[in-house]
């Protein structure tokens, strides 16, 4: 049965239908492994009472081998229609080719916002003396920025024409230079703002920092900042900005802060424990969550979800490693703890409770696939059974 939406938000089904994209290169061997803990996961939890369906949809390499476009109108329609969806890696050419399957799918379902947590588990590999101090959540802008994907090619007709505009308000731009243009709006930085700020309240977050490069880029950055601040005003006193704060503790509310985007690397290396939600447009997202996986073990082991109003897409981070397709060594954590967003998504928190628990435990035990065994310096094991490993420490509980 499908998700439904009603003032209250999602009905979901006990026998529920989520579609799937298994994805590229590693794809199909990941998502074997994720769909067998996730569902072992919830026959544990709900016994018969509760089950996905799932339903392979087509994008991809896959798709363009059977339909000739990587990203059919069927999936697209499914996706929408079906609401919830999980997806694998896709191939995204670098300076031509297709367009990424990912940016063309956050804006047609109006996925505006990228949410990646970003918590350290035990016995993941770290570069920190203290990586266990990071446990934050990465609000990003998904629709605007630079990565509208509005550009026109050096020496192009488009390019020239933005070039003489350009002049014409008394800038010089240099000719034969690509053009690339950068749109934040109001609209666009209120509705993720309220997101992130919902996401705080509920979840017992400390605080919200707003990431920008404002003092650089005013009028697009910088009214970001000034954005953010506003939608955060309309939360009255369930808020306190960091300047009212003063210095001083206060239990109860959010804090609302910003900080320079340059100088949010530093602060999130030292002083990482005082930062909770970051939140902040496309671009910067990008970087910053990347950089934040690099604290906790790498984007192997750091999920993802797009979300819009009642619509979701969970995705695996990182890319589709082409060289270890179907070669049974990929680490599936990406995917899977995607896949647990998904779950806590649709409020089914206890399979997505059991797989954490055991994650952990696996980790603990230092039952790990290829790309942490070599990093922990221990035998590794293959995507399928370190899967198989996540379930058997779930059925020991």
């Amino acid at each position: 049965m499908k998700i439904t939406v009603d003032n209250n938000g999602l009905n979901v089904p006990n026998i529920v239908d989520i579609p799937y994209v298994v994805g590229d290169g590693i794809g199909p061997d990941i998502t074997r492994a994720t769909k067998k803990v996730v569902d072992e996961a919830i026959k544990i939890a709900y016994g018969s009472k509760r089950k996905i369906n799932w339903i392979e949809l087509m994008a991809g390499e896959k798709a363009i081998s059977k339909y000739n476009t990587p990203l059919p109108d069927d999936t697209v329609k499914k996706m929408t229609e079906y609401r919830i969806s999980l997806k694998g890696p896709l191939t995204t050419p670098v300076g031509g080719g297709f367009r990424s399957i990912n940016v063309t799918l956050r804006q047609i379902m109006d996925l505006y916002a990228n949410v990646r947590p970003v918590k350290y588990y035990p016995g993941l590999p770290s570069p920190l003396k203290n990586p266990e101090k990071v446990d934050m959540v990465v609000f990003r802008e998904n629709t605007e920025d630079v990565y509208m994907g509005i550009e026109f090619p050096s020496n192009s007709k488009e390019a020239e024409q933005v070039i003489e505009l350009i002049s014409k308000l008394g800038y010089n731009i240099r000719k034969g230079s690509g053009i690339g243009i950068k749109p934040i709006s109001k609209f666009g930085t209120s509705r993720i703002s309220k997101m992130a700020i919902d996401y705080a309240l509920l979840n017992g977050r400390k605080s919200v920092t707003i990431m920008h490069k404002g003092n650089i880029m005013k009028y697009t950055e910088g009214a970001f900042k000034e954005w953010a601040y506003e939608a955060a005003k309309g939360y009255g006193d369930k808020v306190v900005t960091e300047t009212d704060l003063a210095g001083k503790s206060v239990q109860g509310k959010i804090v609302i802060k910003d900080r320079i985007a340059d100088n949010m690397f530093q602060q999130i290396l030292l002083r990482p424990d005082e930062y909770d939600i970051i939140l902040c447009p496309n671009l910067n997202g990008d970087y910053i969550s990347d950089a934040l996986a690099a604290q906790i073990g790498g984007i192997g082991v750091a999920p993802s979800g797009n979300m819009g109003d009642n619509y979701a897409v969970f995705e695996a981070v990182h890319g589709s490693a082409p060289k270890y397709a179907n070669l049974d060594v990929a680490d599936p954590s990406s995917l899977l703890l995607s896949a647990v967003m998904l779950l806590r998504y649709i409020k089914w928190n206890d399979p997505a409770d059991l797989i954490e628990k055991a994650f952990v435990n696996t980790l603990r035990d230092k039952q790990v696939p290829q790309d942490l065994a070599r990093h922990l310096g221990v035998k590794s094991l293959k995507t399928s059974e370190f899967a198989e490993s996540i379930v058997q420490h779930m059925v020991q509980k």
